[in-house]
């Protein structure tokens, strides 16, 4: 329920305080004077896409304000938690949209910033605004299908399916990425076979290409080396000035000096030790040597196998075998993923079949509700339009059976009408006039206030194309709507002006500068007055007052 609404520095509204009754609230006045102003300001509240150059002083910015009482609503206690959003302990929760002077739109729960998705998703649980533009709705197909399950009570079934559905599609989707995945694996997957075969045979080895290059410079020189490593060998050991002799001979003379010096002592000990050197260096010279001998089996070999690896590089725009080695894993993951995709996508139909039937098991349990309550709702509907003057109309719900599973449900309905006894009923955009839209959405409207919790309603243009008896009869559909919900209705009419438990009058005030659109409650004297002037004019007479005064007097109780 809205307990206050405050808007400032929007379009023609300088200030507007609103403090709307809890049943039904009437909001009159001149044309242009801002009554539907209000409602694109509530718009904003609610979420509406905001615009800088409605703001009233461009150099201020715009703040709406609106106080709802939410205890009652769970659906907005649902997403406050989601949103870790506070309520206050009287259940009371202030919304509030902010738009500056830039364009630059700011959105807030109880002073806590949200996103405009936000507000929107909390707004659109607690004010339903019913204008011209909703009228035009009922055309729409998909929005007849929510009305009927709102009327039958199946949202949570309706829920429950669409959840279901959304199941499906997600199945269906992996299905379909599973299966376009596996069909370019495929196409490749002889070729990479291939190329893996090619690279397993190989039986690279990282670092191989290294010790191989480094092997055959050894084998194309082995002539060489072997002459080299004999020459320093009988350099250290058997020359006529080998390393061996010299350090021999010098160790000889420094024996006879050790009981001179420790120092010599100690040198003597370096020369024995670089004479053990000496002499290892010299057998490991020895050792290569017989171990390099030429072998032109073993450098064709090698020749052989870097060709292999260089050819592969090559083929593969590698540089190492190290980077060969990734391929090969590579290669080998693609070819094993062929066989994973088969057994995922295998596993992927079996979870799209179960949420096929299980969309069907939960579409069929709604479509079956919905079937049982079309007749009940025709009926009511014909009741309350011939109580609102349209003795004749009827209202027919067509039924068909899709193809295939909608977001929806496996039903797709169409709302026939005609206002004319003996002519077939035809879809509303046809065979409705703007009145009788008007007059049917209301009846939709007090239907589903008797079967669900609606938010806070406001009535704009209801009035359109009627008069007379028949508004008499709306008034009193919206007293009775009250009764159970707050209704706040914007009107021309003197019969539903009269309906009203608290009257707001809208007019304009001529400043020195611009026009500016003021608000007031109507104490009972000017409420008078008021409808006598609806009635009669600007200068109402004396029966136009009486009528004021009879219909006030005539309004039905609401209990």
């Amino acid at each position: 329920m809205l307990a206050d609404l405050r808007i400032d520095n929007y379009a023609l509204i300088e200030h507007l305080h609103l403090k709307p009754s809890g049943r039904l609230t009437i909001i009159t006045g001149e044309t242009g004077a801002g009554k539907s102003i209000m409602l694109g300001a509530i718009g904003l509240l609610l979420g509406n896409r905001a615009d800088s150059r409605l703001l009233f002083n461009q150099q201020a910015k715009c703040v709406i304000e609106g106080t709802f009482d939410v205890g009652h609503h769970p659906e907005v206690l649902e997403i406050f938690r989601a949103e870790d959003l506070d309520i206050e302990a009287d259940g009371l929760a202030l919304l509030r949209r902010e738009i500056t002077p830039a364009g630059k739109s700011r959105a807030f729960v109880n002073d806590t910033p949200v996103t405009l998705e936000t507000l929107r998703r909390i707004g659109e649980h607690l004010v339903d605004i019913h204008s011209q533009h909703d009228t035009l709705l009922l055309g729409d197909t998909e929005y007849q299908l929510s009305l009927l399950d709102a009327y039958a009570g199946l949202q949570p079934l309706r829920g429950r399916y669409q959840e279901a559905f959304r199941g499906f599609r997600k199945a269906e989707a992996d299905v379909k990425r599973l299966d376009t995945e596996l069909a370019r694996n495929q196409r490749e997957l002889d070729y990479n076979t291939f190329l893996l075969n090619e690279l397993t045979e190989a039986r690279l080895r990282d670092g191989e290409a290294e010790e191989l290059e480094e092997e055959l410079k050894v084998l194309e020189n082995a002539e060489e080396i072997k002459s080299k490593l004999t020459q320093a060998a009988d350099a250290l050991t058997e020359s006529e000035y080998a390393a061996t002799s010299t350090l021999k001979t010098v160790t000889t003379l420094l024996n006879q000096l050790v009981n001179f010096s420790t120092e010599y002592a100690a040198l003597r000990e370096r020369l024995q030790s670089a004479l053990i050197e000496v002499d290892d260096i010299a057998a490991e010279l020895a050792d290569a040597e017989r171990r390099t001998e030429a072998d032109p089996q073993r450098l064709a070999d090698v020749e052989a196998r870097l060709n292999t690896l260089f050819t592969l590089q090559r083929k593969h725009g590698l540089r190492t075998t190290a980077e060969l080695l990734a391929l090969q894993a590579d290669l080998q993951g693609k070819v094993g993923n062929v066989q994973h995709l088969e057994s995922d996508l295998e596993a992927a139909r079996a979870a799209r079949k179960a949420a096929r039937a299980a969309v069907k098991a939960v579409g069929e349990t709604l479509s079956e509700g919905r079937k049982a309550a079309f007749p009940r709702f025709e009926e009511q509907t014909r009741e309350l339009l011939a109580e609102l003057g349209m003795p004749n109309a009827r209202l027919v719900v067509s039924h068909q059976q899709p193809a295939a599973p909608g977001p929806n449900g496996l039903d797709e309905i169409s709302l026939l009408f005609t206002a004319n006894r003996g002519a077939a009923p035809q879809p509303l955009a046809k065979a409705a006039s703007g009145g009788e839209f008007s007059r049917l959405m209301l009846a939709v409207k007090y239907l589903l206030a008797d079967k669900t919790a609606l938010p806070t309603i406001i009535f704009d243009e209801i009035d359109t194309g009627i008069s007379g008896e028949v508004a008499l009869k709306v008034a009193r559909l919206l007293r009775q709507m009250a009764a159970q919900h707050q209704c706040l209705a914007i009107t021309h009419l003197p019969q539903m002006a009269a309906a009203g438990d608290l009257h707001y009058f809208v007019y304009k005030e001529e400043g020195a500068e611009r026009t500016i659109s003021r608000l007031r409650i109507l104490t009972d004297a000017e409420r008078v007055t008021e409808i006598a002037q609806m009635i009669g004019g600007a200068q109402p007479g004396k029966a136009a007052v009486q009528s004021a005064k009879e219909l006030l007097k005539a309004k039905t109780p609401v209990s």
